[in-house]
């Protein structure tokens, strides 16, 4: 979606798919030259403390890249697993919809242009 990569994550995800998806996505952020980074994450229903990681990683490779990262549509349940694991996901930006995640990367392109 113009400079911004969307990925939906529809599947709770094993070990496995999650270095996947996280080595694809560095991919693709550099042969796309992408800026943004949004995760849909609305049909998790579940997360354990190494997919809470992996979004972080996820984030931190993007932003070496030069690309902002918003996870959004994260479940109440998801939520409180996160926090009941400890898991603040430093660095990561959320928002709960699609729409408003879209918003804050088009603020953070913004905030690039002018800085």
């Amino acid at each position: 979606m113009g400079k911004s990569l969307l990925v939906t994550i529809q599947i709770d995800m094993h070990d496995q798919t999650a270095l996947q998806l996280q080595n694809d996505l560095a991919e693709r952020i550099e042969k796309t030259g992408a800026t943004g980074v949004l995760i849909d994450v609305s049909a998790l229903e579940m997360v354990d403390s190494f997919i809470g990681r992996m979004l972080v990683n996820i984030s931190s490779i993007a932003r070496v890249l030069d690309a902002a990262t918003v996870v959004v549509g994260i479940q109440p349940a998801v939520a409180i697993t996160l926090v009941e694991l400890g898991l603040s996901l430093g660095g990561v930006r959320t928002a709960l919809n699609v729409e408003r995640g879209m918003a804050v990367l088009a603020a953070e392109r913004g905030e690039r242009l002018r800085g």
